[in-house]
């Protein structure tokens, strides 16, 4: 088990649903609808991806490939819902092209996770 990588994935977790009842209830006047939703599709990712840096932390003792994932994981948090929470509450489109950037990041992290699990050998079919 990899503590860090747990207590980030619970802070993750936890600043999403913070930012979630902000969307809702603080930024509902200031924003459009679909700036809310995008807005919100931050936070679901977020909450998902802090979510498996819990299920990453957990199962680390497979290999660093994991340790991997989860930087990875954490970078398009940054990236990708960080650009939408810009996005949304600035209306500045500028920050549009860097969400892909975090979306390549999760499926690099989901890579990686899928290829640790799969090579990994459990002590009964060694």
């Amino acid at each position: 088990m990899n503590k860090l990588i747990l207590a980030t994935g619970g802070t993750l977790c936890g600043l999403a649903v913070m930012l979630g009842a902000f969307a809702a209830h603080g930024l509902k006047s200031h924003i459009s609808p679909s700036m809310i939703a995008v807005f919100h599709t931050g936070v679901d990712y977020q909450f998902m991806h802090g979510i498996a840096l819990i299920v990453f932390g957990i199962l680390s003792h497979l290999g660093y490939k994991l340790k991997w994932a989860s930087i990875f994981a954490m970078l398009g948090v940054v990236f990708f819902s960080g650009s939408l929470y810009l996005l949304a509450t600035t209306s500045n489109k500028i920050f549009g092209p860097i969400t892909p950037i975090g979306g390549v990041c999760f499926i690099v992290s989901w890579l990686l996770f899928i290829i640790t699990v799969v090579k990994h050998q459990s002590a009964q079919t060694k």
